[in-house]
């Protein structure tokens, strides 16, 4: 998962330069087929902007960190500056005045979610549990079927408030839905909570992300709507739900912030390429029988 700070114009070249490193090649999006498979999330990975330009990726508890690049824009006044994990301050032009911690393997309840898979049953390993999940998709090719969910945890370097201002959409790609098998990952329901929210329609001609109410055991969680403000001492948990019927969809999302005198936006990726999502409709779809370890057919 790629973070990085853009300006207002570049942000608007990413998303239409086929050049882009996060846009799909032409030959995908011209000729409607879909580039080679790849898994379309890898765990969770923690973004800190700091003063040298690159951040850290030292692998936790099995989890692979980022390695992507940061650097801050500022529009009004100070320096642009850049950022690397580990630390920094947050001066003006020294880095985003952000962190984010982010999840893009998350599944409904902790069991519910689909994978396409370019393979027969019989070459599909058993469901793996969720915190084994990127790794058993990426063994596997796997793209996320119908929905990706994107957990987010925002917060601020330090006391000095930050204030979210927007979270865009940009869908980069949009190729006909995978031809490939979809797999159900119900491997025994967790706990009903569910952070705020903001779902997305990837088949939209413009997407956008609507804020929706949160879960805890049956109690409601109020939206988020922007703007919003969060420090080193006031995070806050999004959840981004974005989902397909009719697509094998690539997209990123866009953060908007504003600090003091400064703003700049933040890009969510998949390190570097953007997110992908295809539909599941019409496919083939199996499910795991653990008393007879293998996958069977749903009717």
């Amino acid at each position: 998962m790629e973070v990085r700070s853009t300006t207002g114009g570049e942000r608007e070249d990413a998303a239409k330069s086929p050049s882009s490193p996060s846009s799909p090649t032409p030959s995908a999006t011209a000729s409607g087929t879909a580039p080679p498979a790849r898994p379309t999330a890898r765990g969770e990975l923690k973004k800190d902007d700091t003063a040298d330009g690159h951040d850290s990726a030292s692998p936790r508890g099995g989890e692979r960190r980022g390695d992507a690049s940061a650097s801050a824009s500022p529009r009004k006044g100070g320096s642009s500056g850049g950022g690397s994990g580990g630390g920094g301050d947050d001066k003006p032009g020294s880095g985003t005045p952000l962190t984010i911690s982010t999840r893009s393997h998350v599944w409904e309840n902790g069991c519910g979610h689909r994978y396409l898979i370019d393979r027969p049953p019989a070459q599909v390993a058993p469901p793996p549990v969720e915190q084994d999940a990127a790794a058993w998709a990426s063994a596997h090719g796997a793209v996320h079927g119908g929905t990706t969910n994107v957990e987010m945890t925002v917060k601020g370097r330090s006391e000095s408030a930050v204030v979210l201002q927007a979270l865009h959409v940009r869908v980069v790609g949009r190729r006909a839905p995978l031809s490939w098998s979809s797999f159900a990952m119900d491997n025994g329901c967790g706990g009903s909570l569910t952070p705020r929210a903001f779902s997305v329609n990837l088949d939209a001609a413009r997407p956008l992300a609507v804020p929706t109410d949160g879960n805890d055991a049956g109690e409601p969680i109020p939206a988020v709507r922007f703007p919003y403000r969060v420090s080193d001492t006031d995070p806050e948990v999004l959840l981004v739900n974005a989902r397909t019927s009719g697509c094998d969809c690539s997209w990123y999302l866009e953060l908007d912030w504003t600090s003091g005198d400064r703003e700049g936006t933040i890009r969510i990726d998949d390190h570097g390429a953007p997110f992908r999502t295809s539909s599941v409709r019409g496919r083939p779809e199996y499910g795991y029988q653990f008393e007879e370890q293998v996958w069977r057919r749903d009717d």
